[in-house]
């Protein structure tokens, strides 16, 4: 009992250390965001290393997932014999939930174990030490940018994710049940609504911050060489889904509260 004690303990504990740490990076890059001077250049790399090499995962999972999608709900809604209402069911399920999430969850998992890899390496090599003695602020230099991109680039692969999502379902619902490519259209054009768009793209930009903040954190706290580094970048993709899946829930709540607002 009492081992048990002393391991819930030192387990909170180090989720405060934890969560206390983060907020502390979070207020640091936040305040740097906002101050001049304002590294564009680095920006413009983080964008083009962060989201346009991952359109291909975001991709290939986006047109799978609503393949999917439109498969098990043609057949679910084949037993009521409205199989017409698929499309609208595939594309409020891909823009406000899976679209969104599935998204954060695979990129995130490439671009955070990316990011922590990289600080932790620098960490470990004592490069970040050397660009503080030279006077250089590592948040400005190396935590803003990634973060920002991230926020930047996660809704646009959600966007490209959402369609591609849609139009898989729309194929596998005009080959699979010969549901017409227009009835589908019509169906997504008339009932899928502007709030519908921002619920899922709002989540995207937290999504984002989350990803890269948590990426960043692991990075820079990283210690014991090699090992610690391998350790660090499995925490930060496990860290990351969690922090998602949890904040996904309380992000959905209030835009629903937004809405009937």
């Amino acid at each position: 009992m009492r081992s048990a004690a002393l391991a819930i303990g030192n387990q909170s504990l180090r989720m405060l250390e934890f969560l206390g740490g983060l907020s502390q990076l979070t207020y640091q890059t936040i305040h740097c965001a906002l101050t001049p001077p304002y590294h564009l250049r680095a920006l413009i790399q983080q964008v083009d290393h962060l989201g346009v090499r991952s359109i291909s995962i975001a991709g290939v999972a986006a047109v799978f997932t609503g393949l999917v999608l439109a498969l098990q709900t043609a057949y679910g809604l084949g037993r009521f014999g409205a199989k017409a209402y698929v499309g609208i069911i595939v594309a409020l399920s891909m823009v406000r939930e899976l679209g969104p999430v599935l998204t954060a969850l695979l990129v995130g998992g490439r671009v955070g174990s990316g990011i922590t890899a990289e600080l932790g390496s620098m960490k470990v090599t004592e490069q970040i030490d050397a660009m503080r003695a030279m006077g250089a602020n590592p948040i400005k230099k190396l935590v803003v940018p990634r973060v920002l991109s991230m926020m930047l680039v996660l809704p646009l692969l959600t966007v490209m994710a959402d369609i591609l999502g849609i139009m898989g379902g729309m194929v596998i619902s005009k080959h699979e049940f010969q549901v017409d490519y227009r009835l589908y259209y019509n169906t997504v054009a008339r009932n899928l609504t502007l709030a519908d768009i921002v619920s899922g793209l709002g989540k995207t930009v937290v999504f984002g911050f989350i990803i890269a903040i948590v990426g960043c954190y692991k990075g820079l706290e990283t210690t014991g060489g090699t090992e610690g580094l391998g350790k660090a970048t499995t925490a930060t993709v496990v860290t990351s889904a969690i922090i998602v899946l949890i904040s996904d829930f309380f992000l959905t709540k209030f835009f629903w509260w937004l809405e009937g607002w």
